[in-house]
């Protein structure tokens, strides 16, 4: 189990951070693997805050079961499954600092892309077309998740312009992400990260990781998602830059 404070400085908040996601603060939890890059291999890190996203994710699949587009899915995942399979053949051939570079480049770019969409409506160019373009974005979706724990924005650009449902868009989500994270297990074992120390520290951070949820159902009724929304946007992109700027040093 990893004792050094200075992880826990970085990783507790990174944690919260994914609880709030799953509670009802949809895109922050993509800051969280940057957060945890400070401190540990970013590999490890997405290592041990991969069984945290598994268990969030039971919430999600049970209370939207009845509401998914498995059509999309269909589509979507065997894509997904490719870009996964290109995360992990990246990060087992190349060097952490390029690892790093990559979670601080992708941060950047989910930032960026977030604050644009907060400026700008959904083309609908994505609803015209066709079916099997689903599986690219899967691909994108896919990779940028195995890296970086990041796989909403090329998921959302496929997705949003569809104009689904809320409940059918959150069910759709919860199980496409689920199948997603599962899928991801087998690359880590492959990478040689679930090991006794970091599943330990994983088990330490559970608990913080169940009460953020909750308190994330509770806070997204409260606090003004637009302000919050934005610095935390910022804050990716400010986070990604000093990512980029480390694995140059």
């Amino acid at each position: 189990m990893i004792t050094d404070w200075q992880f826990y400085a970085l990783a507790i908040p990174a944690v919260i951070l994914l609880g709030l996601a799953k509670g009802g603060f949809t895109g922050i939890g993509a800051l969280s693997l940057p957060l945890i890059a400070f401190a540990v291999d970013p590999v490890q890190g997405a290592a041990i805050t991969l069984p945290i996203m598994i268990a969030q994710d039971v919430v999600g699949v049970w209370a939207f079961r009845r509401s998914v587009d498995w059509a999309l899915i269909g589509w979507m995942l065997p894509g997904a499954v490719a870009g996964i399979a290109l995360g992990y053949i990246f990060a087992a051939n190349v060097t952490a600092q390029a690892v790093l570079a990559a979670v601080g480049a992708i941060s950047i770019a989910f930032g960026v892309y977030r604050l644009w969409m907060d400026r700008h409506a959904f083309p609908r160019a994505a609803a015209r077309m066709p079916e099997w373009v689903g599986a690219l974005f899967g691909v994108v979706a896919g990779f940028t998740s195995q890296i970086a724990h990041a796989g909403q924005p090329p998921y959302q650009l496929w997705v949003l312009p569809r104009r689904m449902p809320p409940l059918m868009l959150a069910g759709t989500t919860a199980v496409f992400f689920a199948a997603v994270n599962w899928i991801k297990v087998p690359a880590y074992l492959a990478l040689g990260q679930f090991t006794a120390a970091n599943l330990a520290t994983t088990a330490a951070l559970l608990p913080v990781a169940i009460a953020s949820t909750f308190a994330g159902v509770s806070l997204i009724r409260r606090i003004p998602a637009e302000r919050f929304y934005t610095a935390i946007h910022v804050l990716m992109v400010a986070v990604g830059a000093a990512l980029i700027w480390e694995a140059m040093r």
